[in-house]
């Protein structure tokens, strides 16, 4: 989708034009009330079925033959909608680091432009995790008549000053990379690959490492199966996205809070309509179980519920099994706990 006179961000910029790249999977029923709408993570994309498989596709709890499934991918990213590589102006020049602020509250108004164009004036289920669900919880706050359904994984109502601290320690990385500087499409890799094995640690957890990367050879001293793994996990980051997108999209989850001009956070989130299901990770040491919990507390009849993994804050990409478990109960309220 393309908006030609682009949007007019909450920072008072203007980023035009805008183009907005967005999946569909499945169809709109007679009764139009079959859609759910995934808002995607960091460096996620629109394909929701490739990254969150066991949740989404055919087989699964979101099946594609039952619904209507929406997702788009976030201005500031690089799969398809307008983001820091993507060539603007009369130049046609990316704009590489000069990209604007984007806040959540733009990635929402975003996803509400594509939600008028697509003429859906009901979702039964909004549905995100991590920087997806600051974003839900924010478009739920923005437009409460339109969600019937609200389902928020491993988020918060406003990102920590830890969140903030790992995000800021990501960047000093990358900008510590001499190529970021320079605006090419290739600029600041050395730095992502830094940024990405920095992030890893607040994604999973003691315990994960421990399992997965321990060493077997008691006489090794160099050469450690957890440095393999984080020099790997970086390359394949570096291999599917860009610094300048990382940055932006970093910057843009310090943006979230809230209650921000709305008096309060237990104000904002009072005006959420759509019933609500929380679940927070055992293990998640980004997004601790405290903060799902605060969302509960002020969510006008919210059902919380934590899931037991030691996958840390990736658990809400893997633990489709347990996030079917309790879908399964918030979707039949007589089996909600």
């Amino acid at each position: 989708m393309n908006l030609p006179a682009g949007l007019v961000l909450e920072s008072g910029a203007t980023l035009a034009p805008v183009q907005i790249a967005y999946h569909t999977f499945g169809t709109l029923n007679e009764a139009r009330d079959n859609v759910v709408w995934v808002c995607h993570a960091l460096t996620a994309n629109a394909d929701v079925l490739s990254w969150w498989n066991g949740l989404f596709g055919p087989g699964c709890y979101f099946d594609p033959a039952d619904w209507l499934i929406v997702c788009a991918n976030i201005l500031g990213s690089c799969y398809g909608s307008t983001g820091p590589l993507t060539p603007v102006g009369d130049a046609a020049e990316p704009l590489y680091q000069q990209f604007p602020l984007i806040t959540i509250r733009d990635l929402a108004a975003a996803h509400e432009a594509l939600r008028l164009e697509l003429d859906l004036t009901r979702i039964h289920t909004l549905i995100g995790g991590s920087l997806g669900g600051q974003q839900a919880l924010e478009w739920a706050i923005q437009q409460p008549e339109v969600f019937t359904n609200l389902v928020v994984l491993a988020t918060n109502a406003q990102h920590s000053p830890w969140g903030i601290a790992f995000n800021e320690a990501q960047r000093l990385a990358i900008f510590a990379d001499a190529t970021y500087h320079v605006g090419t499409p290739t600029g600041g890799q050395l730095g992502l690959k830094a940024a990405r094995a920095t992030a890893l640690l607040s994604y999973r957890s003691y315990d994960a490492y421990g399992r997965t990367q321990a060493e077997t050879d008691p006489d090794r001293f160099d050469d450690f199966r957890a440095s393999s793994y984080q020099q790997h996990q970086g390359d394949k980051l570096v291999a599917r996205f860009n610094a300048y997108s990382y940055v932006a999209l970093s910057r843009t989850m310090d943006t979230h809070n809230l209650g921000r001009g709305r008096g309060s956070i237990a104000h904002a989130l009072s005006q959420i309509k759509a019933r609500t299901l929380v679940l927070s990770i055992s293990s998640d040491v980004l997004f601790p179980p405290a903060e799902q919990q605060l969302l509960a507390r002020h969510i006008p009849g919210a059902t919380y519920a934590e899931m037991d993994s030691q996958f840390g804050h990736d658990g809400f990409l893997i633990e489709t099994a347990q996030i079917t478990q309790f879908l399964e109960q918030f979707y039949v309220p007589s089996l909600v706990h």
